[in-house]
């Protein structure tokens, strides 16, 4: 019986051991700097002690068809998102890359052309860094692992290329380009590698991400390709639908019928030469949507001297593009409407208008919609839109 008796006060006092355990919540931060190298970097930056997290996930319609997204790395990505807005990357601490790519417009501009150093602006609008839904998943050449590593279909073994007329060939050769470009940022890549050598939170992110102090152009420009490569795009009424639906071709359950009405124009008559899934790369990268019949900026014809690519400019994806007027190369159309009364009514026959854009005469295509169709294709383009992205903090400005 005494034994009987003290087997049960056993069995209730580990009762009782383990029902506390329970109760007593334990927090566990993961800490990725010591207190001293955190109280160094909160003096300058606002960045979690536990680092955030770049991992990225892609929509099922994209891995459905083979798509893998690149491998992020956190430490990396978190070193590049300071990098991307700190304005001491401009020879006169004015601007930084995020001046002309602003979270909340997609990383675009909302000006035709940009405010760099000193007073002058950019030759051309800014491009939209979120209008894919990853560079290097949607993009032959974003510096990564590429989902079409052996070139698109028309440029065997080439890749896309960055900025208007092509002229970089990675996210970090963009970036390069930027930051030495007289107008926007003006730095020369050796004089910033001193100019970040003296800053004690470098020392510390380049130790994090490359397990060392030292400051190289290469890893300054790979941050920065990191952090912009982990920008993710694709939490869009678009994508909810495409991934249900399994084709562009067929009827969304979530759009209107209005958007799924402009979802039938788009794919009908834009899809020549943009992305039909808002994802994958067309034949057509580079293209003259005859906007004029002489050209101011002639764009890849200025940088070849070739004359029969006068006019002609890149062919951007579209993601987001309600957020990033003003749109064209020089920010020429302020809505969106404007943009589709173009390609309706306005196209002009330039010497090299691009074949999608010539009808069977010869002549300069009129696509000539109705007031409902232009309104339905309107209403489809804003479905791309990915508020969840535009609000992320990780993505966001960390200086104080």
């Amino acid at each position: 019986m005494k034994t009987l008796i003290r087997y049960t006060l056993f069995a209730f006092s580990g009762l009782l051991f383990f029902t506390s355990c329970v109760n007593d919540v334990v927090e566990i931060t993961n800490k990725h700097y010591t207190d001293e190298e955190y109280q160094v970097l909160k003096q300058y930056v606002d960045l979690p002690i536990e680092r955030d997290e770049y991992n990225i996930t892609l929509p099922k319609h994209m891995t459905d068809m083979g798509a893998s997204a690149p491998l992020i790395q956190d430490a990396k990505a978190t070193l590049g998102r300071v990098l991307f807005y700190d304005k001491k990357l401009s020879i006169t601490n004015e601007t930084s890359c995020a001046s002309c790519h602003d979270q909340a417009l997609a990383f675009s501009d909302n000006k035709a052309f940009s405010d760099g150093i000193n007073g002058q602006l950019t030759e051309r609008n800014s491009l939209p860094l979120a209008s894919t839904a990853n560079f290097s998943s949607s993009y032959n050449g974003g510096g990564g692992n590429n989902f079409f590593p052996g070139g698109n279909n028309f440029f065997p073994g080439r890749g896309i290329g960055f900025f208007w007329d092509e002229r970089a060939s990675s996210i970090a050769d963009q970036s390069a380009q930027s930051i030495e470009n007289t107008i926007e940022m003006g730095m020369n890549l050796d004089e910033l590698v001193t100019k970040l050598s003296q800053e004690e939170y470098y020392h510390i992110l380049f130790k994090k991400a490359f397990g060392d102090e030292v400051i190289t152009t290469d890893r300054t420009l790979g941050a920065i390709q990191e952090f912009v490569n982990s920008f993710v795009s694709v939490h869009s009424k678009f994508d909810d639908g495409l991934n249900e639906a399994g084709s562009v071709f067929n009827d969304f359950s979530n759009f209107t019928a209005q958007e799924n009405r402009g979802r039938q124009i788009y794919v009908e008559n834009c899809t020549s030469c943009h992305s039909a899934d808002m994802s994958t790369p067309t034949g057509l990268n580079m293209a003259n949507n005859g906007l004029d019949m002489v050209y101011a900026d002639k764009g890849l014809g200025d940088r070849t001297g070739d004359p029969s690519q006068n006019g002609v400019f890149k062919v951007p994806f579209l993601r987001n593009i309600a957020l990033t007027a003003p749109y064209m190369h020089d920010g020429r159309f302020a809505t969106l409407e404007e943009v589709v009364e173009h390609y309706s009514s306005g196209i002009k026959k330039h010497n090299n208008l691009s074949f999608p854009l010539v009808n069977n005469t010869g002549n300069a295509r009129k696509f000539n919609f109705s007031d409902d169709d232009k309104a339905a294709l309107v209403a489809f383009l804003k479905t791309t839109t990915d508020e969840t992205f535009v609000e992320q903090k990780r993505f966001s400005s960390p200086f104080k």
